[in-house]
């Protein structure tokens, strides 16, 4: 079950990892792990633990097309960003400029329109910048061979204007010859115990969505990540985690609604369906700013 690997790394951090004093806490660390997963025919939404699946999804469309202003995601009920866009944060960040929401040129930002000049969360951005995230679907229509079907959400340049700088920084898209479209990301960054099940689940979500626009299928996703780590205050929560693998569940299938979707902007949540779901229950604990 491809659920193990995320648990053996998870496992191998508690058990190996070194103690590192880091900009936010102590934290357990090791350098250089990679997670690989099967999505041909199960989706990757962990069941050692709940995950929030809504909070996945949402946050994705939010970056697919381009926002910034977490006040989107707030109204609708998902506060993964409210701590990062606060005003006490981004007065931390020398972002004083920026109303309370407004998270800077990040990733969405990046993958629709890299190195735009960045006026602010309510701007119109259309045809600035680059669009990394529709050059990659173009190459995987019409040139499905290329090794450059790539982006990057790393922009030195606009770092520091950002509420946080990325973390998963770069995706690079392969179609095989059955046309089965796989994806590798490197991140720098990885909270194990609540970033990384979160990434897993966005990134397989965006290969099914870029899959179902091109006439792929979804093949595998690769996450490569440099400094893997669990946080002192997530040690109990990830113990808690590790027992319940001898009671995992078969992992679910996404199920994306043809409405006749031809582009990213086309996609809504209700789209998407989440079939056969069954999980441990949700282990609580607190973001680590």
């Amino acid at each position: 079950m491809s659920e193990l690997v995320y648990l053996d790394a998870l496992e191998d951090i508690l058990e190996t990892g070194e103690e590192r004093i880091t900009r936010n806490s102590l934290t357990l660390s090791k350098f250089g792990i990679s997670l690989d997963f099967n999505i041909s025919s199960s989706f990757p939404l962990l069941t050692s633990k709940r995950i929030y699946w809504k909070g996945v999804l949402f946050e994705l469309l939010w970056f697919i097309n381009g926002n910034t202003n977490a006040n989107i995601l707030r109204n609708n009920k998902v506060h993964i960003w409210d701590a990062n866009a606060s005003r006490q944060f981004l007065d931390s960040r020398n972002l004083s400029t920026y109303e309370e929401g407004d998270c800077g040129p990040i990733y969405g930002f990046q993958w629709r329109h890299w190195n735009a000049k960045y006026d602010g969360c309510n701007k119109d951005y259309t045809n600035k910048g680059i669009d990394q995230l529709n050059q990659c679907i173009e190459l995987i229509k019409h040139d499905p061979t290329s090794r450059r079907i790539f982006m990057s959400a790393w922009n030195p340049e606009q770092l520091d204007e950002m509420c946080l700088p990325p973390c998963h920084i770069s995706y690079q898209f392969y179609v095989s010859n059955n046309r089965e479209l796989s994806c590798i990301t490197y991140q720098r960054s990885g909270d194990m115990f609540l970033g990384i099940p979160f990434n897993i689940a966005s990134t397989a979500c965006l290969v099914y969505i870029i899959a179902h626009l091109t006439n792929c299928t979804p093949g595998k996703i690769i996450l490569n990540i440099g400094d893997a780590h669990i946080y002192k205050s997530h040690i109990d929560p990830v113990k808690q985690q590790l027992r319940n693998r001898h009671k995992l569940y078969d992992l679910p299938q996404l199920n994306i609604k043809s409405r006749g979707q031809t582009k990213l902007e086309d996609y809504i949540y209700d789209d998407f369906e989440i079939t056969n779901y069954i999980c441990n229950p949700t282990i609580k604990t607190e973001i680590v700013v």
